[in-house]
């Protein structure tokens, strides 16, 4: 199954708003965008839940706050909690205000995030 277009569309213009330049690219059934070559946030549609989930990166520091908040889930594709990356659920993004809190939460950290390394061409 494909992504929430919709959710997609909320994110652009969150993005375009901010003035962010960014880069989406679709991966494993998702949709991935980038801002400053580092993973920014995702749509990812969990096959287990049988929903699209919110895929946010921020700062290791704020996911105790984060957790507090509807929706909000740790991510977990191999079964470890990753650090400084959440899930959520479309009831905690549903208003665009639940939306752009998370959104600005990715924003705010991805000056400090780190970017993956780069594959070398063969």
């Amino acid at each position: 199954m494909a992504y929430d277009q919709f959710t997609a569309d909320r994110i652009k213009i969150f993005l375009d708003q901010a003035r962010v330049d960014y880069l989406f690219k679709p991966m494993m059934g998702g949709l991935l965008f980038m801002v400053n070559d580092k993973m920014f946030c995702g749509i990812h549609f969990d096959k287990k839940k049988e929903m699209d989930l919110l895929m946010a990166r921020i700062d290791p520091e704020k996911m105790e706050e984060a957790f507090t908040k509807h929706g909000c889930l740790p991510m977990d594709f191999t079964g470890r909690k990753m650090k400084g990356f959440v899930f959520v659920t479309p009831e905690g993004y549903d208003a665009d205000s639940d939306l752009d809190y998370w959104l600005q939460l990715c924003l705010d950290f991805n000056p400090f995030a780190k970017a993956s390394k780069k594959r070398k061409k063969k």
